[in-house]
């Protein structure tokens, strides 16, 4: 039986109000496991963090790698049959982690984000292969992960070229936090 704190914000109610996400509403289908181009490298699905964080399993839902191997490419969301945004509810499971001192699962994952931050401030999207380039160059790791770029790139997973937005000027307000 899980037991709750009366009276106390509970880690669902804490990530459904900073990601104004509904992830009540996940049925558990998979289906956004099936998508997902990382989860090979996460020790939980998509679907099974939101199992944790509706479980009440705070710690365990703060200390998983998934939630920093999750680049926010919305491919999960994308599959979703009740288009929930779960980059969305993976951010707000970083910025929880941060902000309450958790042990970050994934070494040098901050650099990675700062990568994935830098491509959407570029372009308005992520470019993955831009993100993955720029990382394994900071790093000086260029072939530990090659057969998974390579499994990407022949899914179509990674264009090689950016796509971009149109309106430049909106990614520049949303940086500048206006």
């Amino acid at each position: 039986m899980i037991n709750q704190d009366e009276g106390r914000q509970t880690l669902a109610d804490e990530i459904k109000a900073s990601s104004g996400i509904n992830f009540n509403a996940c049925l558990h289908c998979k289906t956004c496991a099936n998508g997902c181009p990382f989860l090979e490298g996460m020790d939980y699905a998509p679907n099974a963090v939101i199992r944790l964080i509706q479980f009440g399993m705070e710690e365990e839902a703060l200390k998983c790698s998934t939630i920093w191997v999750c680049v926010g490419c919305n491919t999960c969301s994308s599959c979703c049959p009740m288009a929930i945004d779960i980059p969305a509810v993976m951010d707000g499971l970083r910025h929880k982690a941060l902000e309450k001192g958790v042990k970050i699962a994934e070494p040098d994952v901050l650099n990675f984000h700062t990568e994935v931050l830098n491509t959407v401030k570029k372009y308005g999207r992520t470019h993955k292969l831009e993100i993955m380039m720029r990382y394994k160059l900071k790093k000086m790791d260029f072939f530990s992960d090659m057969g998974v770029g390579l499994k990407m790139l022949k899914k179509r997973k990674l264009d090689l070229t950016p796509s971009k937005v149109q309106d430049k000027k909106a990614i520049e307000k949303i940086f500048k936090g206006k």
